[in-house]
C-alpha cells in the first residue's frame, strides 16, 4: 500500500501548495471517509470541466499546476484528487475507461469524429479497506447546464457517471477498463489519444472558444449544450 501513499512526480501530494490545500479543505472532516468527500466535492467544483484544454506539457499534469487551474479536463482532475488524499494519508490510485458519451455537445463530437471517450480519468480512493471509484469530472454548474444530476461522493461507495441524465436520456456507458496506476502513465494516455483522435488532439484547446457548451458562466440563451441527435 505504501506506494499509493508516497509522493510521484505527477502526483506531487508532498508539494507545499498541495499539503496546503489538502488540509484547507478536509479541516473540519472527523474520519478519512470525510476527508475523501470534501476532496472530491471540492475537486469537482473548484476546476470547471473543460474537454478542449489538453495539452502535450508533461508539466500540466503535476497536482501542483492543476491546483491553480480554472479548467481542466477528466485526466487532470483525477491526478488533484489522488494528490489531495495522499496528502492526508489516503491512498490512492489512478483509474482509466473509454466510455460513450450520449451528451456531448455537436462541436466536440464533430471534432473527435465520435461519442467515445478513450482514457477517460478517475481516481480509486481506498478506503474502508477497499478500492472506491470516484469521478470528480463534471463540476456542478456544468451538470445543470446539460440536465445531468451532480455526481455525488457519499464515501463509501462508487461514484462514477450516471447511466442516464434527469430526463431519462443516455448519458455515459463505460465500456473499457484499463490497469489502475500508482502514477499518471501520461506517454501512454497521449499515444491512445492520438490513435484515437489524430496527431492534433493536443492542440484541440485552440477550439474551446468556438463552443459554448463549455464557455464559462451560463450557456447562451436556448442553447443547453446537448447534441440533440439522439
Amino acid at each position: 500500500m505504501d506506494e499509493y501513499l508516497r509522493p510521484t512526480w505527477f502526483i506531487d501530494s508532498d508539494s507545499p501548495a498541495v499539503k496546503e490545500w489538502a488540509a484547507e479543505v478536509t479541516a473540519a472532516a472527523a474520519s478519512p471517509n470525510e476527508q475523501a468527500v470534501s476532496l472530491y466535492a471540492d475537486v469537482r467544483d473548484r476546476i470547471r470541466y473543460d474537454p478542449y484544454n489538453l495539452t502535450g506539457d508533461p508539466q500540466a499534469y503535476r497536482a501542483s499546476t492543476i491546483l491553480g487551474s480554472s479548467s481542466n479536463w477528466c485526466v487532470p482532475k483525477a491526478v488533484l484528487l489522488a494528490a489531495g488524499a495522499r496528502a492526508v494519508g489516503i491512498p490512492s490510485r489512478l483509474g482509466f475507461a473509454d466510455v460513450l458519451n450520449h451528451l456531448t455537445s455537436d462541436k466536440l463530437k464533430a471534432s473527435m469524429e465520435s461519442d467515445l471517450f478513450v482514457r477517460h480519468g478517475f481516481t480509486e480512493l481506498h478506503l474502508d479497506n477497499r478500492w472506491v471509484r470516484v469521478t470528480p469530472t463534471f463540476n456542478r454548474e456544468l451538470c445543470d447546464r446539460f440536465g445531468l444530476l451532480p455526481l455525488e461522493f457519499d464515501g463509501h461507495t462508487d461514484a462514477l457517471f450516471h447511466p442516464f441524465d434527469r430526463a431519462g436520456h443516455k448519458h455515459m456507458e463505460y465500456v473499457r477498463y484499463y490497469p489502475t496506476a500508482s502514477d499518471l502513465p501520461l506517454d501512454e494516455i497521449l499515444a491512445d489519444l492520438r490513435a484515437a483522435y489524430g496527431d492534433s488532439i493536443a492542440g484541440r484547446n485552440d477550439d474551446a472558444a468556438l463552443d459554448p457548451a463549455f464557455a464559462p458562466g451560463e450557456a447562451p440563451q436556448g442553447h443547453d449544450g446537448t447534441n440533440d441527435q439522439q
